[in-house]
């Protein structure tokens, strides 16, 4: 179950319980019976916000019709996070002493007509623009809201408030000089690195490569890897989800 969910068998009945507690309706529906229990129906929204299958295809898989799952993905979805949210860490929560590895991805999404600001130039696809952070361990600490993908990394970390009241020396790439990060060196017009320059840029990405990996192991959520499926409305509720996801089970 861990490979289709994310989750154990028995994180799934706590994550169940839970929301039994907080939300009794979506267990016991006083009125028309729900078509599957809440233990099956949260089993399928992370099985959708895990492998970012269609609706049609979890229909099959379940046994119902794909209104009847896109029901299930609209209620519970939302409720997943909400109901982890005090798992997810804010920029407030962070030690400001301890050094943190910043960097920026795009979540993918489909090209829509009516929304120009998706388009992610550094990325050559439509999506949103999330901005994570690791420990020098390469720990997963922090992971903003979703900006539109034409955001830049600098705007979209200045806006997530992430850097106010740090006081140590945070690590980045080219794309956050200026915001007091430790930054590779850039090479001017016309001149090439010296070896000491090298030196350090070669050092930093050793340090920095952490980061990179933890938005990999982040993105085994396909949802966040592969073109969202769901209305475009829909975005946020979803992303926020995943993250108090993976938050809450690491902390298991």
């Amino acid at each position: 179950m861990h490979h289709t969910t994310g989750l154990s068998r028995s994180q799934i009945q706590d994550l169940a319980a839970g929301i039994a507690h907080v939300h009794p309706h979506l267990a016991h529906s006083p009125g028309r019976a729900h078509a599957l229990g809440l233990f099956t129906r949260i089993r399928l929204t992370l099985m959708a916000l895990r492998m970012n299958l269609t609706q049609a295809q979890l229909g099959e898989l379940f046994g119902i019709s794909q209104p009847t799952v896109s029901r299930i993905l609209t209620a519970l979805t939302p409720v997943l996070g909400q109901v982890l949210d005090e798992s997810v860490p804010r920029p407030e929560d962070l030690d400001p002493q301890v050094p943190l590895i910043i960097d920026g991805t795009v979540v993918p999404c489909w090209d829509w007509d009516h929304r120009t600001d998706l388009y992610s130039v550094k990325h050559h696809a439509p999506g949103h623009n999330l901005q994570v952070a690791t420990t020098l361990g390469g720990d997963l600490a922090w992971v903003s809201d979703p900006t539109a993908g034409a955001t830049h990394d600098l705007t979209a970390l200045r806006a997530s408030r992430l850097l106010e009241g740090r006081t140590t020396v945070d690590l980045a790439d080219k794309g956050y000089l200026g915001a007091g990060l430790l930054t590779p060196i850039r090479k001017s017009p016309g001149r090439q690195l010296l070896k000491w320059q090298k030196t350090f840029n070669r050092d930093h990405s050793r340090i920095r490569y952490v980061v990179e990996r933890a938005i990999a192991h982040l993105k085994n959520w396909k949802t966040l890897s592969t073109p969202y499926r769901r209305p475009l409305h829909t975005v946020p509720e979803t992303i926020s989800a995943i993250i108090a996801l993976e938050f809450w089970r690491k902390a298991l």
